[in-house]
């Protein structure tokens, strides 16, 4: 597994890769996240940019973020315009070059390797725009084997994060979880975490941090 940015970036170079994005995940997008007239949507954690590459053809306008510089140039070569490729760390570094609003957020196999799962998710949500939509599809850990324990959410863990939301739907679907998520909460009090991304403490430098296990979502101007 991978936990700094460098690994990720040589992983990315040498070749790895996340699955990829399936039929069904295909299906259930445009079944229930359809961009509407003027759609803008943001992929956090793009990697090479498959995800950001569909939104794009299902009619988004779309930011793609991610903190490995090689996943990003790859995106860039192979998907080119389909999306607005930004290098960013969604828990650590300035969102002042993402968009006031999207109506889809899209976060494909990220939300294990955030350090501070509820405060990102609910900032992220905050950004959506009325009626819009935060998408998270991870890996079941039913489903996964015990040594990559750290790329999934347990039940509980997605018990807890489906209740922060005013709506929220889900799908299995080949041993992943599709959530559909929409109207985040408003109380921040219970939320457990560092300082909300944008704003760095004291005890929160700008250098990438470690994640968990694999890829912590990035996208940051460097």
């Amino acid at each position: 597994m991978f936990s700094t940015q460098d690994e990720w970036n040589t992983g990315y170079a040498e070749g790895s890769r996340y699955r990829r994005l399936s039929d069904s995940e295909r299906s259930l997008l445009a079944a229930h996240a359809p961009a509407p007239a003027g759609g803008r949507a943001l992929d956090v954690g793009c990697g090479v940019g498959e995800l950001a590459a569909h939104l794009a053809v299902l009619g988004y306008t779309v930011d793609a973020v991610d903190w490995s510089e090689a996943a990003l140039a790859d995106a860039g070569a192979h998907h080119g315009e389909a999306a607005r490729w930004l290098r960013l760390d969604v828990e650590s570094d300035d969102w002042a070059p993402l968009a006031d609003g999207y109506d889809l957020i899209t976060l494909r196999f990220v939300a294990p390797f955030l350090t501070s799962r509820d405060r990102t998710l609910h900032a992220l949500g905050h950004r959506l725009r009325p009626g819009g939509a935060l998408v998270v599809i991870t890996p079941l850990a039913a489903d996964t084997p015990a040594e990559r324990r750290g790329i999934a959410l347990d039940e509980d863990e997605l018990t807890a994060l489906q209740a922060r939301w005013s709506t929220s739907e889900r799908h299995n679907t080949e041993g992943l979880a599709f959530l559909i998520l929409r109207g985040p909460g408003t109380d921040e009090a219970p939320l457990q975490g560092s300082p909300p991304p944008g704003r760095r403490s004291a005890e929160q430098p700008a250098r990438h941090r470690e994640s968990r296990c694999c890829r912590v979502h990035v996208v940051a101007a460097a």
